[in-house]
């Protein structure tokens, strides 16, 4: 997802999502830093982080 929303916003930056930044800083963290990476975060990201960016995309789809 973070590559996704880093090539998106290379090809159009007016498309706003709320933890864009997040979103991509948690993608290089994983793939650079991944000895770092535990469960739990993982997990946090599936349980908390997820549906809200879920909720965002559904909003830019119907505008």
């Amino acid at each position: 997802m973070g590559e996704a929303i880093n090539q998106m916003q290379k090809h159009n930056p007016t498309i706003e999502l709320e933890n864009a930044r997040a979103i991509i800083s948690t993608r290089n963290r994983v793939i650079h830093g991944y000895d770092s990476v535990t469960p739990e975060f993982l997990w946090s990201l599936v349980i908390n982080h997820i549906p809200r960016l879920l909720e965002d995309v559904k909003k830019l789809l119907s505008e």
